[in-house]
């Protein structure tokens, strides 16, 4: 019995397209570097055109080799882009996007994350075909707030509706979901329960007993001199005197409370709290503090699992479970953001980046979060739908490596001016200064070609007549499996499928002659596919040659002259 599974079906579901292996033309007059250092990133890509062909181009060199794909398609709720009408129906939606999943898939790594911005209008069926393709048990969803109930959204609650203020992040691990680095974010209130204050030891000192808390090799010696720091320690539970001694304000006052907060994230190094032990903790603490001569104010004590505990000296050994635990408030003062994130600012961003883009731009600090959580400097990023380029421009100032896919003209008016200012250090906003980007680095400006076959006047189609003799070379490795590496000392190695297996292009008529001219320097110890206008023997007269017509051999392999595969159905 065939074990159902949920997935979704819709009108076209497996009606997919028969995408044409375009090659991408370097454009050098629209790239731009900037050296700083030896560091500089300058292989970065941006390539204008039809992002679901831009894929396909990139399929063959880039297969498994992304780290972090985050894409923010058009959600589908009626708010039109120029390029992509973002309010068809779900079915065709559903297609458009899935191909586009698949290939993204692809260009994964093995250890790679894919993460897809959406909101409430395509979530529901995003997921199901997200869980289709990849597997419910590799995905998670993240909630991100992204607006608050102010301006027009009021319209909807003061008519009794409720405002839309979230978006949801569907994340994808090839491997699952593990490995991910997300940091943890700032408390945005003091714990009151923090208020023991630290007199007569050094920062250095706390963070030495910090590092060895974390070390679970520690020696006896660092046992010994953790004791010895904490011995000087001077308890000091009135905090709100220390405050006004040293700020010379009322801490009782309302006008007070900022400076007051502020002041107690800043010496969090040096406050503490105290904590319940269970009997076994206490056990261990009790016999610690009865080895003292003196009453001593603090101490370390090692549980049977090799942790180390911080032990308040004065506690009440008569005390069930005696609140006698410290714990240092720098190290609570920041929480894990789980799956709702809640506190990166998502308004007043029109002009971040010095562009106005005013449908779909996302803040560098939630692009900073997804990149940083899912790769590492260096890594390769991509954003197959880039808008303003705030994926490029976030990449670029964490030092990783980046591809942008974009076809609107917002290109050439918002991303290209954008990456220079970042490149030339000339973008203050953002993530700039948390990330200490200074400039430096470059990008390569692509396009992509035309189809490779054009129709003749009587209806033929023929090689594309904007092929040059490279472009044409690319152009078949692409579509016959092959790599384009040519060779300086052969004429006819364009490329090759393995170590004895080439590839050969010409847009000449070849003679026999030439063809068993070709073979002999070819030998027999390698193999040679020769793609050609024509030829004038059988084509298997050559043990070591394969000899192919270029149109007729490309006929039935892609939807020639198909240049937009967009989300604008209407040009369709």
């Amino acid at each position: 019995m065939n074990k159902q599974k949920l997935e979704l079906t819709w009108i076209g579901k497996d009606k997919k397209a028969n995408l044409e292996p375009r090659i991408l033309v370097h454009e050098p007059t629209k790239s731009f570097n900037f050296h700083k250092s030896e560091d500089d990133q300058y292989d970065n890509k941006l390539i204008f055109g039809d992002n679901l062909l831009a894929l396909k181009s990139l399929e063959s060199e880039f297969r498994g080799k992304v780290k972090c794909i985050y894409i923010d398609p058009p959600y589908n709720t009626g708010n039109a882009f120029e390029h992509y009408d973002d309010g068809i129906e779900n079915s065709i939606w559903l297609s458009l996007i899935r191909q586009r999943l698949e290939l993204l898939w692809i260009l994964l790594k093995e250890d790679g994350y894919l993460a897809v911005q959406i909101d409430d209008n395509q979530f529901a069926r995003l997921y199901i075909l997200m869980s289709e393709l990849f597997g419910e048990k590799n995905l998670k969803t993240i909630c991100v707030k992204m607006s608050e109930s102010t301006g027009v959204k009021m319209s909807s609650v003061k008519s009794g509706g409720i405002a839309k203020l979230k978006e949801y992040i569907i994340l994808a691990g090839k491997s699952g979901i593990k490995g991910l680095k997300l940091e943890k974010i700032r408390k945005e209130e003091w714990d009151p329960e923090y208020k023991l204050f630290a007199n007569g030891v050094s920062r250095d000192e706390l963070e030495f007993i910090k590092i060895k808390m974390n070390d679970k090799d520690r020696s006896d010696a660092d046992i010994k001199k953790i004791d010895s720091i904490l011995s000087k320690i001077n308890f000091n539970s009135n905090i709100d005197n220390i405050i006004e001694k040293e700020l010379g304000i009322n801490p009782k006052l309302i006008t007070s409370l900022k400076k007051i907060t502020d002041w107690k994230f800043k010496n969090a190094w040096r406050i503490f709290r105290s904590v319940a032990v269970p009997a076994s903790t206490k056990e261990i603490a009790v016999s610690k503090k009865l080895s003292f001569q003196n009453q001593i104010s603090s101490f370390s004590i090692v549980t049977p699992t090799k942790e180390l505990y911080i032990i308040k000296g004065d506690f009440n050994i008569e005390t069930p479970q005696p609140r006698c635990k410290l714990l240092f408030a720098d190290q609570y003062l920041e929480i894990h953001p789980g799956d709702f994130w809640s506190d990166i600012k998502t308004t007043g961003l029109n002009n971040e980046g010095g562009v106005n883009f005013t449908n779909g731009k996302k803040p560098e600090k939630l692009i900073e979060r997804i990149i940083k959580m899912c790769s590492k400097p260096g890594d390769l990023v991509l954003d197959s739908f880039a808008g303003s380029g705030t994926t490029g421009a976030v990449a670029h100032k964490l030092k990783r490596k980046w591809i942008l896919v974009e076809l609107g003209e917002h290109c050439h008016t918002h991303i290209i001016p954008r990456l220079k200012r970042v490149i030339k250090g000339e973008d203050p906003g953002g993530i700039t200064q948390l990330s200490n980007w200074t400039g430096g680095g470059g990008f390569k400006y692509y396009s992509l070609a035309p189809s490779l076959l054009e129709k003749d006047k009587w209806g033929n189609l023929i090689i594309n007549k904007k092929y040059n003799s490279q472009m044409l070379t690319k152009a078949m490795c692409k579509h016959m499996g092959f790599y384009y590496i040519p060779d300086n000392n052969y004429y006819w190695m364009h490329g090759k499928s393995s170590e004895s297996d080439y590839i050969y292009v010409t847009t000449n008529s070849m003679s026999y002659e030439q063809l068993k001219s070709l073979s002999q320097d070819v030998t027999l110890k390698r193999t040679l596919l020769v793609c050609c206008k024509a030829y004038n023997c059988d084509e298997n007269a050559f043990d070591n040659l394969s000899i192919i017509k270029i149109p007729q051999a490309l006929l039935n392999k892609c939807e020639w002259e198909k240049n937009d595969y967009s989300l604008n159905i209407q040009e369709q």
